[in-house]
């Protein structure tokens, strides 16, 4: 009887252990008998298994905290190459169901990717006062690549969410590395420009007087400067605008970013806004994979709405990633001259993501 549970308080200590500690993870369970499936709450519902790809940094850990909090999710991955361990443990402590496990380092990576159904990529470093998102690009562009050629090994089927800017060549990036690796499948490959509709809806709100949760904005083009195209002509529920408060609306929703990195000074850009966006745009694709119907977000996806190979515009989710993307519909004067400017900038994006891994 002793022995039994003895055993018995052996797999309850070698659950706690394994996700605090992965690497010891193979060993217990030879010792064990313990299955990475088991490691579960009891009681926890059948969920997504989700890794979070630079899961340490300054969107990283809001985003992880809050993934944590979502019922969909069963297995909570997070990945980086400096700090999991600690982000692992103290998330670990949250009393909701998803399982948290910490991989740490490079070698750690494929391990960390192996079975999940959502990647979401917030990984890379965040801009400082006077930098455009493009002057991330030299740093960003090598993390994104390697992250992706993990992903192509090791959850080919996997949606992923790309968060790391500049989101415009990014995206191009991954979806490269892909058709390389010969596993490229366009409605998985998303860039999350989710921050651009949630400051467009929190924006247009004051200005309307109403709640931001009542109001809904489709942001079209890229995610970056004049890429950002609102069509307030098309906003939820329908009203009209002044010409000044249309220049002021576009204007301060394309530059939102900019406010907040020169507001922290030094100290970072957009976290808890784009880690509050990410995962509501996370859940709608976790909702999708579920079966949900018209789960419709603004997405930045290979697209054939414009000439360009990458647009962003509203597109219907499914089990399979995008099942549908929509047309752009009516767009007033105004919006036509923002959408030559906008593809303007973004095309020359584009290319400088695919020549990045080309070359």
């Amino acid at each position: 009887m002793m022995q039994q549970s003895n055993a018995e308080a052996n797999l309850r200590i070698a659950r706690i252990a394994a996700h605090i500690d992965p690497p010891n993870l193979q060993m217990m369970e030879e010792d064990l008998g313990l299955k990475r499936v088991n490691c579960r709450a009891k009681g926890g519902s059948p969920g997504f298994k989700v890794a979070i790809l630079g899961a340490a940094g300054g969107i990283g850990q809001p985003l992880t905290m809050l993934m944590k909090m979502n019922p969909l999710v069963s297995v909570l991955h997070l990945y980086d190459v400096v700090n999991t361990p600690g982000v692992t443990s103290d998330v670990s402590h949250m009393d909701t169901s998803a399982v948290v496990r910490g991989f740490l380092g490079q070698q750690q990576l494929e391990d960390a990717l192996t079975g999940m159904d959502l990647v979401i990529i917030p990984a890379g470093v965040p801009r400082k006062p006077g930098m455009t998102r493009d002057d991330l690009f030299n740093i960003n562009a090598g993390i994104v690549k390697t992250l992706c050629e993990a992903i192509a090994k090791s959850c080919p089927k996997a949606i992923v969410n790309i968060i790391s800017n500049p989101v415009n060549s990014t995206v191009p990036i991954a979806a490269e590395v892909f058709k390389k690796a010969g596993v490229f499948d366009p409605n998985r490959v998303l860039g999350v420009t989710m921050l651009d509709v949630v400051r467009a809806n929190t924006f247009v709100a004051e200005v309307l007087g109403l709640d931001p949760r009542e109001v809904d904005v489709p942001v079209v083009g890229g995610h970056a400067g004049v890429t950002i195209l609102p069509l307030l002509s098309q906003v939820k529920p329908p009203c009209s605008f002044t010409q000044k408060e249309i220049d002021y609306l576009t204007d301060r929703i394309q530059n939102g970013g900019t406010e907040v990195v020169e507001a922290k000074a030094g100290a970072g850009s957009a976290t808890l806004s784009m880690a509050y966006a990410a995962v509501k745009f996370a859940d709608a694709c976790l909702r999708a994979l579920r079966g949900d119907a018209a789960v419709v977000y603004c997405a930045y996806v290979a697209s054939e709405v414009t000439e360009l190979p990458f647009f962003a515009s509203k597109v219907r989710l499914g089990r399979n990633g995008v099942e549908e993307i929509y047309p752009l519909g009516p767009l007033n004067e105004y919006e036509r001259a923002g959408l030559e400017k906008a593809k303007k900038e973004l095309a020359s994006s584009i290319q400088k993501g695919i020549a990045f891994v080309r070359k």
